[in-house]
């Protein structure tokens, strides 16, 4: 018997999908990237891939994409000077789950350890925090959404005697910001606290820094003991994933056998998106290193150009050293929902990832400009209006 969508669920999914790409157009606030191909890999989606379990490890349920998946992984690895034999990580929905897993493995080696992050941090922290029933201190930031390290020396000062689990922000969710290894281990060694570990939240701008060597460095060799990233951010995916890289040693603490499946289940969600990683995996494949530093450059340029057409037109806007992310005062709501801008206080950015176009900026800026002007106008008619 063939089953067919009825006429009208057939319309209402055409009118979703001509919305869906009419918005794709004004998509500048989040940290998406667009400009992916990935119809050579159609075929695949016929299939049901399940990743399940520990991704190094053969399993029963052998239609997967666990050897793409190693290979990628492998490529993050050498990416983030990660210890030779001593590192493991899998792909995993996103972000958000990377820096679950990270604490995760953290809990496990200190049960006693508190959470030290910055007001900064994504808001996927906190609710891992609760769900791990961590207990944690919230470190101020400094004015560009740096970790404020003076406040950190003293909250650790008046907490030496317990473990430390540092959350370290390498790109800020608003301001992409990166908090400064180098400053953390400095306190940690000059307080003398043996006992910590360091994760780093590294979602959108860990994999370009990382390729050019931006500075501050976060990577394995700077002290980080696990690391996670999104994957489609910078490299781009269809579907939302990301990946984390800890110390091996470290991740033994929790794995363990799962007959039903014939394998070691070390990870959070059990069940994996087996599409994800071959997205990964082709992406790594047909760019290589330099078309992904390619890639970055170009987004940087780009960067560099939104922030000179926007302070043209007189608006106070700004970026962080070596930052894909723009902030300025925040405009108009019509404005923000028609680029879908994301906006914290009275503050709003635009992030200029692999896809976005100087087309894109300009109508943007013109827009922008326009509506600055709408709203001196409204501010002007309402005080002559108090006036009367």
């Amino acid at each position: 018997m063939n089953y067919n969508l009825k006429e009208d669920d057939h319309n209402r999914l055409h009118d979703y999908m001509q919305k869906a790409e009419e918005r794709a157009k004004h998509f500048i606030g989040y940290p998406i990237a667009r400009d992916f191909d990935y119809s050579e890999l159609y075929p695949l989606l016929s299939l049901p891939l399940n990743n399940v379990g520990d991704p190094l490890v053969d399993s029963t349920y052998d239609l997967n994409s666990r050897s793409l998946e190693q290979e990628v992984l492998a490529f993050f690895a050498e990416l983030f000077n990660a210890p030779e034999n001593n590192w493991w990580g899998y792909v995993t929905n996103g972000g958000s789950e990377g820096n679950l897993y990270g604490l995760y493995v953290a809990r496990e080696l200190f049960p006693n350890g508190i959470v030290y992050y910055s007001e900064a941090t994504h808001y996927s922290v906190q609710k891992n925090i609760q769900l791990l029933n961590l207990r944690s201190i919230v470190i101020r930031t400094q004015e560009n959404g740096e970790m404020d390290y003076e406040d950190l020396r003293q909250m650790l000062q008046m907490h030496r005697d317990q473990p430390v689990i540092m959350l370290a922000n390498i790109g800020t969710t608003m301001t992409e910001a990166k908090d400064d290894l180098g400053e953390i281990q400095k306190i940690l060694r000059d307080l003398a606290i043996k006992n910590h570990y360091i994760h780093c939240d590294a979602a959108l701008a860990g994999t370009y820094s990382a390729l050019l060597k931006m500075k501050p460095g976060f990577d394995f060799t700077y002290g980080a003991d696990s690391i996670a990233i999104s994957g489609h951010k910078f490299i781009g995916s269809p579907i939302p994933c990301g990946l984390v890289l800890v110390k091996k040693n470290y991740k033994e603490r929790i794995g363990r056998s799962v007959p039903y499946i014939g394998t070691v289940d070390t990870t959070i969600t059990g069940s994996r998106n087996g599409h994800s990683p071959i997205f990964l995996w082709y992406a790594i494949k047909k760019l290589g290193k330099e078309g992904l530093k390619h890639r970055a450059l170009t987004c940087l340029a780009l960067a560099g150009y939104a922030i000179d057409q926007l302070q043209a037109i007189g608006v106070k806007a700004w970026r962080n050293p070596d930052a894909l992310t723009i902030v300025f005062p925040k405009p108009s709501i019509k404005l923000r929902n028609r680029w879908q801008i994301a906006t914290e206080n009275e503050w709003s950015h635009i992030i200029c990832m692999p896809g976005i176009t100087k087309y894109q900026i300009d109508e943007f800026v013109a827009e922008l400009a326009a509506d600055i002007e709408e709203q001196k106008s409204l501010a002007l008619a309402q005080r002559e209006l108090q006036e009367v």
